[in-house]
């Protein structure tokens, strides 16, 4: 208002200032609420304002707010759900995985602003594993990789728990984000699982430069469910399509099938056509067969009946005709020795005719016997290993004196490749070669005998199948320089009853069984016989075996009919071959330690070989008493290791030979068996005894004490004699190198010796001692457990009383105690209990042993049973063991030698024969070890072993030992000094 002045003019200038600032407030409301209506949500009123306009303003911007967050959530939700059916639409029929895989990297990563990303498949049948199917972005060489285990990095680990990994501020060494001008490090990654129904499917890992939005986060989490599904489905149409593949397959395999198995039936159809025509054909043959067979059983039952007659009739002939031979030898023998000298020169000489005429006739009757058992198939092959060494002794032993007395050169070759042994039956090979030499010595009046024994590659026949398929083959030549045989006989005289010369005037004798034998064993054998000779300048018969035996060459002579009886040759083979424990018998050096194993228990072989390799011992090992000797002969062990229970023999037995022996004599020997009879063991002059069944420690300590044992050391003898002079007299007689004899003179000088700190290996005892008697001393050793093995040699010159025996007998069951009277026989015991080897003992001393093992010392006084039903056999026997000085008890049933034996304490041996009526002697045996007295007492079984298995049958009844009739002298001597000298 112009012109107003005062407070009119103040109120006017208020009203105007009013409604200009009311103006302004409006016309910025105006500009607002107009850029709303268009749209633009980002304009606020920003006027100052004051009331109710104020509160006006404040409600638009509310208004204006609450509407632009509207507008950016409806925004979001339309790219959310818009791109989400974009992919879903996308990924729809789709039917190949890495196509899906791909497609979904390039749309997926610059949706969400990533700059790299990988998706990874889980395996369908190793769910264990993932597998990269697509990447985007990727820079090759070793930014991913191909395969990942389920737990391995963020993706294994988020495939492992089905669950999403969101990494912000990335920093360190990853892959980096490059281009062609740049490389940058990712800020935000995210790992996504693809789920299905709850199981992973894929795992779909992404990295951006920038963050990752909320937005982007909800997306991706919804968009993996449908992947998810499309990789299901993919899944499932690519198994159905393998499925429907297999089912084409299978339908198109089943129409060729069914083709094939019509023409089949159509061919089945025509056959059967073809049947039914013969049927009626078959069926009259069938009974001609079965009148066939019926006839044949007949004649097969027929002829196993005449078998067993004549296999009988074997057995019993041999015994008939061995037995008056056994007299007729016996008795000859006796007076060709002329013991008593009343014969004359002429007489003796008539003897001695009647003895060979005895023994021509018992060559015969074997020859004629092993013909007639190797034709029935009743001979037994008994393979193991033999030595060429051996070989070479025997025959040159058997062969000398004739080839000196016949002024003929006789030598064996051994070719220098052989090796060391070969593995046949020792006993049939040794009675081929006897027969081949006798043959060439027979024939051959100057010149030489030669035998050659070398591995060969060729030579014998060309069809021959055992020969062409052993690993080697040996040959043994035998050579002469004899008459030789014409062309048109060397067919022959491989016959039986056949010889080159066969006219009634021929020079040479003989029956003409010697080489048909020999055809027969060397085909037993596995092998054949070749034969070279030229008339006039001799001849060469060449013996071919295999090694390792390995079975007959081929269907065995007999003289029934196939199917009638078969050959049976029936082989063991030797324990180095066939067992799979493995010894060191190639393999040892000069000096080395050696321990032989006998033992049959393959498994308890095994822990002592093993045990003795960690004792430092090489190792051999036998599970038979013959091998073992064989091996104990020819590698001379350091120690053996006997089991008593063996399959051919006890090893009582095979401790007596070893220790009969001077070259195996002193070998400490350590007895294993399960039977509890130490004492009998130590007494026969075994070194330690163990009882089965043991522990591992008791068997480590036990060859730990025979390895110390064997190794080379002087042994400690303590001679306990209270007198000056006998000491002196038994330093003299035993005193050596190779012993340091310590002297005591009183029971308790002894006593401190024996607890001293140096072993002692033997004791000789006086009884009569000025402190204590000898009694007592042994008492004090028997009751201390370090002496229970010690060997103590009682000494006495004086006869002990009945009381005084029975006191010694009681100590002896835990001490080996051994009474002697004579200086010789305590050499003799002192020797053996302290394992002095005889070869290294003075001349003097050698002969001293040598004549009482020569001996009949054993003999005389002692008691023998002689069982037999033939009173020509009993009075022959009976004149050699009374002449020996023995006293003879006779019976001829075995009832009656066990009544004999029953009512007289005093026999200390039994001569057994086996045929005999009512009770043979396989039973009488058997009765005779039921009764508890018996158990030790020896038993010799006497038979005419025709037959296969007299031998084990012997010894499986109770025979300690087993000699053949006729029985010859010195042999029969020798085993009763054997079995009695303990």
């Amino acid at each position: 208002m112009p012109g107003a002045a005062g407070t009119w003019k103040d109120l006017t200038g208020n009203v105007n200032l009013l409604a200009a600032n009311l103006t302004t407030q409006v016309r910025a409301i105006a500009e607002v609420a107009t850029a709303v209506t268009k749209g633009d949500l980002t304009r606020y009123i920003q006027v100052e304002a004051r009331g109710e306009v104020a509160e006006l303003k404040d409600n638009i911007n509310t208004m204006i707010g609450n509407l632009r967050l509207t507008t950016d959530r409806n925004t979001e939700q339309d790219w959310l759900k818009t791109n989400l059916a974009r992919f879903t639409n996308m990924l729809q029929g789709q039917r190949d995985l890495a196509t899906v895989g791909r497609m979904l990297l390039s749309e997926l990563a610059p949706l969400v602003n990533a700059q790299i990303g990988v998706i990874y498949l889980v395996e369908a049948e190793e769910q264990a594993s993932l597998k990269m199917l697509s990447a985007y972005a990727n820079k090759g060489g070793d930014g991913y990789p191909e395969r990942l285990r389920v737990g391995t990095g963020l993706i294994g680990q988020c495939a492992a728990d089905a669950k999403r990994m969101l990494i912000t501020n990335v920093q360190g060494n990853v892959v980096p984000i490059a281009s062609g001008l740049l490389a940058m490090t990712p800020k935000n990654i995210i790992v996504l699982p693809v789920l299905f129904e709850g199981q992973v499917k894929a795992v779909i890992e992404l990295a951006s430069v920038g963050l990752f939005s909320d937005l982007q986060v909800s997306f991706l989490e919804q968009l993996t469910a449908g992947v998810g599904i499309v990789l299901n489905s993919i899944e499932a149409t690519m198994q159905t399509e393998g499925l429907l593949k297999q089912s084409q397959q299978l339908a198109t395999e089943l129409q060729t099938r069914q083709r094939e198995l019509q023409q089949t039936n159509e061919q089945l159809e025509l056959k059967a056509q073809q049947l039914a025509e013969r049927n009626v054909e078959v069926e009259r043959k069938n009974q001609e067969i079965e009148q066939a067979r019926r006839a044949v059983e007949e004649k097969a039952t027929e002829l196993a009946l005449t078998s067993k007659y004549k296999s009988e009739f074997l057995a019993n002939m041999s015994h008939e005709l061995r037995t008056p031979l056994n007299s007729i030898l016996i008795l000859g023998q006796q007076l060709g020795d002329n013991p008593d000298g009343n014969l004359s020169a002429r007489q003796v000489e008539f003897a001695r005719t009647i003895h060979g005429a005895g023994t021509d006739l018992l060559n015969l009757i074997s020859d004629i016997l092993d013909l007639s058992k190797i034709e029935s198939g009743t001979v037994t092959v008994d393979a193991e290993q033999i030595f060429f060494s051996n070989i070479q002794d025997v025959v040159m032993r058997q062969f000398r004196h004739e080839a000196e007395n016949r002024n003929l050169a006789f030598e064996v070759h051994l070719d220098p490749r052989l090796d060391r042994s070969m593995i046949t039956d020792s006993k049939r090979l040794q009675q081929v070669l006897k027969n081949l030499l006798s043959n060439a010595f027979k024939f051959t009046e100057s010149g030489r005998v030669h035998l050659a024994i070398s591995p060969v590659v060729e030579g014998w026949s060309q069809t021959h199948p055992t020969l062409w398929a052993a690993p080697s083959v040996i040959a043994f030549e035998v050579t002469d320089t004899g008459i030789g045989i014409p062309p048109e006989k060397q067919k022959i005289i491989f016959e039986a009853f056949q010889q080159a010369d066969a006219s009634t005037s021929r020079k040479y004798g003989g029956t003409g069984l010697g080489l048909a034998i020999c055809r027969e064993l060397s085909s037993l054998l596995g092998g054949e016989i070749q034969l070279r000779s030229t008339p006039g300048q001799g001849s060469t018969f060449t013996l071919y075996l295999p090694s390792p035996y390995s079975g007959p060459a081929g269907p065995q002579r007999s003289t029934t009919r196939s199917g009638a009886v078969q050959a049976a040759a029936i082989a063991r083979l030797p324990d180095a071959a066939s067992e799979p424990v493995s010894d060191d018998r190639h393999d040892v050096a000069p000096g080395e330690m050696l321990l032989l194993i006998v033992e049959d228990d393959v498994h308890y072989t095994r822990i002592m070989a093993d045990l003795a390799h960690d004792n430092g011992l090489k190792v051999l090992i036998a599970h038979r008493g013959a091998d073992a000797l064989a091996l104990a002969n020819h590698y001379l062990p350091s120690a053996i290791s006997l089991d008593i229970f063996l399959p051919d023999t006890l090893g009582w037995t095979v401790l007596s030979q070893l220790k009969q022996n001077p070259a195996t004599r002193h070998i400490p020997v350590q007895i294993v068996t399960m039977d509890e009879d130490r004492q009998h063991g130590l007494a026969r002059g075994a070194f330690s005894f163990l009882t089965k069944p043991t522990t591992t420690e008791g068997l480590e300590q036990a060859l730990a004490r025979i390895a110390t044992y064997a190794r080379q050391r002087r042994k400690r003898l303590l001679v306990v004699e209270d007198s000056p002079d006998e000491r002196l007299s038994i330093v003299a007689l035993l005193g050596d190198d190779d012993i340091d004899i310590i002297l005591a003179g009183t029971g308790e000088e002894a006593r401190m010796i024996l607890a001293g700190d140096q072993p002692i290996d033997c004791m000789v005892l006086d009884l009569r001692l000025p402190d204590m008697s000898g009694f007592e001393l042994l008492e004090n050793i028997r009751d201390d457990d370090a002496l229970s093995d010690l060997p103590v040699v009682v000494f006495t010159g004086r006869q002990l009383s009945p009381e005084e025996d029975a006191q010694l007998h009681s100590i002896a069951r835990s001490v080996v105690v051994k009474g002697v009277e004579s200086p010789e026989r305590l050499l003799d015991e002192t020797a053996l209990f302290l394992h002095r080897i005889v070869a290294d003992m003075p001349d003097e001393k050698q002969r001293m042993l040598e004549r009482l093992h020569s001996s009949d010392e054993d003999l005389v006084g002692k008691t023998v049973l002689l069982v037999d039903d033939d009173a020509r056999n009993i009075f022959a026997l009976s004149s050699v063991l009374e002449r020996r000085g023995m006293r003879v008890v006779t019976a001829t049933t075995g009832r009656e030698a066990i009544t004999l034996l029953n009512m007289t304490s005093e026999v200390a041996i039994v001569l057994m024969d086996i045929m005999m009526p009512q009770m043979d002697g396989y039973e009488t045996i058997e009765a005779i070890r039921e009764n508890p007295a018996f158990h030790r007492l020896p038993i010799i079984a006497l038979t005419a072993k025709a037959m296969k298995g007299d031998r084990e049958k012997c010894l499986e009844a109770g025979a300690s030992d087993y000699l053949a009739k006729p029985v010859n002298t010195e042999q029969l001597l020798s085993s009763l000094r054997m079995w009695l000298h303990r």
